[in-house]
């Protein structure tokens, strides 16, 4: 007890506070994620997302190099196409904006782990994740589409299938056509846990996906889910799934820790663009301190149980860590 005992001297002098430090942020345990747009002819800042932009292919590479000089190994990539369709086919189309992005990336920076987020939103002219009927979205028959933009996206280069779409058995029917197609060897990372949340905003404008009506609750799961979370999880790993995701990271904490707690598979969070523009705007007022801020949330995601995290502060980070 005290005066014996004395917690702050483990905090007087910085070495040994981080040389005690329990939750690290590493530069291999972030994916940045990065937008391209099929149709324009330079990158464009995303104005709800200051610092963010939706690139050409050419800009996109050359954001890669950058983020691979600095340090980040591992992107994963929205593409967004000029033509939209009801089915989405540009998801799927062999030479997509997504399909031709990915396989410029592997020639420009051939060591980048390139992610393909496997969800037909950004290509449908409903912006809704799958085939509509009416105004309710089908759930088998989107299975064999999520399966073909998989398959399209693997042959383009993609070393990583992440769908996200939330389609009951999405990633059985994708594993079982990666293997069928001889692609047993790429992994899954399934976004296992993906609420209905607000703070997604500033991404539909960015990927141009906002549904042209009603909203993505009937297949997103809802904010006071907990067990059904962790049941979606369940589902996933037996289906396939290599790596399992919590999105959102900053309201759903409690859901990162339970799902790493009760499963042995490593655990992702999305820091999803409403808490990026939420610190940013912040930021821009002078509110806030953007660097300590942005640490501390990461930190908070990595000592929840997050082995990988998602963020638009990648390049930042590494900057900051270099330093």
């Amino acid at each position: 007890m005290f005066p014996t005992t004395r917690m702050r001297r483990l905090r007087e002098h910085p070495v040994v506070r981080d040389m005690v430090a329990e939750t690290r942020i590493t530069l291999d345990g972030l994916i940045a994620p990065l937008f391209v747009v099929e149709g324009i002819t330079a990158k464009e800042e995303i104005r709800s997302m200051p610092g963010q932009y939706r690139h050409t292919v050419p800009s996109l590479v050359d954001e890669c190099k950058r983020l691979w000089d600095l340090g980040i190994k591992s992107m994963i990539i929205f593409g967004v196409p000029a033509h939209k369709d009801p089915l989405g086919s540009q998801g799927y189309a062999a030479n997509g904006i997504t399909q031709q992005a990915m396989t410029a990336i592997k020639k420009g920076v051939p060591g980048m782990l390139v992610i393909g987020d496997v969800c037909l939103c950004e290509y449908t002219s409903h912006g809704h994740c799958g085939i509509i009927e009416g105004e309710r979205l089908l759930n088998d028959p989107t299975l064999d589409l999520l399966s073909r933009a998989a398959l399209s996206q693997v042959e383009a280069g993609a070393d990583m299938i992440a769908p996200s779409d939330m389609m009951d058995g999405r990633v059985g029917a994708i594993r079982e056509t990666l293997d069928e197609s001889g692609f047993s060897h790429i992994p899954i990372m399934s976004y296992a846990a993906k609420y209905s949340s607000a703070y997604y905003g500033p991404f539909r404008d960015a990927a141009d996906s906002a549904p042209t009506f009603g909203d993505r609750r009937a297949y997103q799961m809802d904010p006071g889910a907990l067990r059904q979370a962790l049941r979606e999880v369940e589902l996933d790993i037996e289906e396939g799934a290599d790596i399992v995701m919590v999105k959102p990271a900053l309201a759903y904490l409690d859901v990162i820790r339970a799902v790493h707690e009760h499963f042995p598979l490593p655990v992702a969070a999305y820091n999803v663009s409403g808490e990026y523009s939420m610190v940013k705007a912040a930021v821009a007022n002078g509110w806030i301190d953007e660097k300590r801020i942005v640490l501390e949330t990461l930190t908070s995601m990595k000592r929840a149980g997050a082995d990988i995290v998602l963020t638009y502060f990648a390049g930042d980070v590494a900057r900051w860590l270099a330093e």
